[in-house]
């Protein structure tokens, strides 16, 4: 039998590598989705063409019961086969900390720290129930995997209540390691600039995603395949994998958005 995997905004952008990658390695995937219906059954015909199963799985983020409702729904089709929960989708708003709604913060942490706790509460709890069908025969431990930004290893001030729930996130990645332990293990993925951001143009980003150690683009694909290794990596939990072509060891003042801005300004 096959493992499952939750991968949640697995409709679009690195949410779609990292389905393609699950379901190049053998897994089984369930797409989440809120608003990009046709997106994620694409991604499911296209993990399906991999030869394995998909399904698509909709529901929002912000609140308890539609999160435990994506839950129970995945869980029909997979069972105790749902081995890893990647918590990939995010709300990326600009702010400042001198400019900041309560409102718009609060819907970030929500997608972006707390879901991820309710995810990791109900994996444990479901991996600490006895089995009822067959399983899967693993080397590694359930588990879930963060998508950070490496703008938690490289501080500017810019999207400033998107990166503080980033950085709660990072430090959740030890504490629910220790938390859930034995049962489950919790490791992350930090990636740099991959795609278009926000009012972000063409030009801006083809020069910001050089901005970085080895001054290339990174690819999404390989974020993908590491938060794959991760999954399978039975010896690991607790760590985070930085996937940014050493983007964040590049320190700036403000995000590199905004930086390559200024320098194309005749």
């Amino acid at each position: 039998m096959r493992s499952w995997a939750l991968v949640t905004g697995g409709g679009v952008r690195l949410g779609r590598e990292i389905c393609l990658a699950f379901a190049k390695a053998g897994w089984n995937v369930a797409c989440h989705y809120n608003l990009s219906e046709s997106a994620a059954l694409n991604v499911c015909d296209e993990v399906r063409a991999l030869g394995v199963d998909a399904i698509a799985v909709q529901g929002a983020l912000d609140d308890e019961t539609s999160c435990h409702n994506i839950f129970n729904v995945t869980l029909k089709t997979t069972g105790h086969h749902l081995h890893c929960i990647v918590n990939n989708a995010s709300l990326f708003v600009p702010d400042t900390g001198d400019k900041f709604d309560e409102t718009q913060a609060l819907a970030q942490l929500k997608v972006n720290l707390i879901a991820p706790m309710h995810f990791g509460k109900w994996l444990t709890e479901l991996h600490r129930q006895p089995a009822t069908e067959a399983q899967p025969i693993h080397s590694a431990k359930p588990s879930l995997v963060h998508v950070l930004d490496q703008k938690v290893f490289n501080l500017n001030p810019d999207y400033f209540t998107y990166t503080l729930s980033k950085l709660a996130l990072e430090r959740a990645v030890s504490l629910q390691a220790q938390s859930l332990a034995p049962t489950l293990r919790v490791n992350a993925v930090a990636p740099g600039l991959m795609y278009l951001s926000g009012p972000q143009s063409q030009t801006n980003f083809d020069r910001a995603a050089q901005i970085n150690l080895l001054q290339q683009a990174i690819n999404p694909a390989d974020v993908a395949r590491s938060v794959v290794f991760l999954a399978e990596s039975a010896s690991t939990t607790g760590t985070t994998l930085r996937v940014d072509n050493g983007q964040h060891l590049v320190p700036l003042a403000r995000d590199v958005m905004f930086v390559v801005e200024d320098l194309l300004k005749p």
